[in-house]
């Protein structure tokens, strides 16, 4: 017996799959796996089959024909086609969760494709799904052009590439945006974006801060937040959430030792920090406000809004620092003060020869300024 990939397009219509079944099944072909792919010219039935070694290729296609099916491909297959293919999918996601760079490598492998290119321009058009080549934007910049001689690419094939290519954007975005911040004292930290899997150090960092600082933070009151309001506060729908870590001696787990919150609302984004007492005035809560502002302006928010209360004398000197100038209105004890953001210059597309956009930038050291409060 012979492994075979089979792929034919049947009419969608009660009944017609089980014919062109029976007729492989005439000729002693057993069905493995199928994967059903809906089209506008009917669904297009991918089958993984076993098959007596007296059959070739002409013969199975024969027996598709004979079974109504249409557009018939067929190929040799190999003993890893038995992998279930949604799991073999999340296994090459994996790999692009620990390296984005290999977007092309897994695109490759998921759909069989011959040649995958990247390239800076956008992908304009259509899709060009229906066809052997398929266009795919990279959320970064630029678009993927997958080649392959046949078969054709289905929209659940495009689905798929295109999920996988955000994943690695999503993950190169994440990456990039982790650095290494040295202090004027000599300190370390780390500063990444913020997952749900920080919420344990979060919630030790509120219990290690003052009732003082929790105040200042949440104005409302010192109370520990509640374990569900961090995790919104971690993983915000719109805005960013970053934490500063640092490792102890000996290889000890990371401790969080600040949070800095920027929640967008429409075209404005709040933003808000907390810094372990003990971290206080070295230059951290500066560092981490830059680190929000660059970010909002990269975005696109038209500014940036800070509430605070008129005695937290170092907050105001840390956006005073900025060197931003900044809108300040009081209503009683709240200060409100509104930072104007602009656009980065050259923000139009990478032209050819650029490197590709959301590279994993590993190792990256920033020294933050002399100063500091929060």
């Amino acid at each position: 017996m012979a492994l075979w990939r089979v792929r034919a397009t049947v009419d969608d219509r009660p009944g017609y799959l089980s014919v062109l079944t029976a007729s492989l099944a005439l000729r002693g072909v057993n069905i493995l796996t199928v994967q059903v792919h809906t089209t506008e010219v009917g669904a297009v039935d991918d089958f993984l089959v076993d098959a007596p070694d007296a059959l070739d290729e002409a013969d199975l296609i024969a027996a598709v024909e004979r079974g109504r099916g249409r557009n018939c491909w067929v190929a040799r297959s190999e003993a890893r086609g038995l992998a279930d293919q949604p799991t073999r999918v999340l296994g090459l996601a994996t790999r692009l969760v620990g390296d984005p760079e290999r977007a092309g490598e897994v695109l490759r492998a998921t759909l069989g494709a011959d040649e995958v290119t990247w390239r800076p321009t956008v992908a304009t058009g259509h899709d060009a799904v229906g066809t052997t080549t398929m266009l795919l934007t990279d959320p970064a910049g630029g678009s993927y052009e997958l080649r392959r001689q046949a078969p054709s690419f289905t929209p659940a094939e495009y689905a798929r590439a295109q999920a996988l290519v955000e994943l690695a954007a999503a993950v190169a975005r994440r990456e990039a945006d982790r650095v290494t911040l040295m202090l004027p004292d000599g300190a370390e930290l780390t500063i990444r974006p913020a997952t749900a899997d920080d919420l344990a150090g979060v919630v030790e960092l509120h219990e290690g801060c003052s009732a003082r600082s929790r105040q200042r933070r949440y104005l409302s009151g010192a109370a520990l937040p509640s374990p569900t309001r961090l995790r919104r506060l971690l993983e915000p729908a719109r805005g960013l959430t970053l934490v500063a870590t640092t490792t102890g001696s000996g290889g000890a787990a990371e401790s969080v030792v600040a949070l800095a919150n920027l929640l967008a609302e429409g075209d404005e984004a709040e933003v808000a920090l907390l810094v372990r007492d003990d971290w206080q005035r070295r230059g951290l809560g500066t560092a981490l406000l830059r680190r929000l502002l660059t970010h909002g302006e990269r975005v696109g928010y038209a500014a940036l809004v800070l509430h605070t209360q008129a005695e937290n004398t170092p907050m105001v000197r840390t956006l005073a620092r900025l060197g931003r100038p900044a809108a300040i209105e009081r209503d009683g004890t709240l200060l409100t003060m509104t930072v104007p953001l602009v656009a980065p210059a050259g923000g139009g597309p990478v032209t050819e020869g650029t490197a590709r956009p959301g590279a994993a930038v590993g190792g990256t050291r920033w020294t933050s300024p002399t100063g500091g409060a929060c």
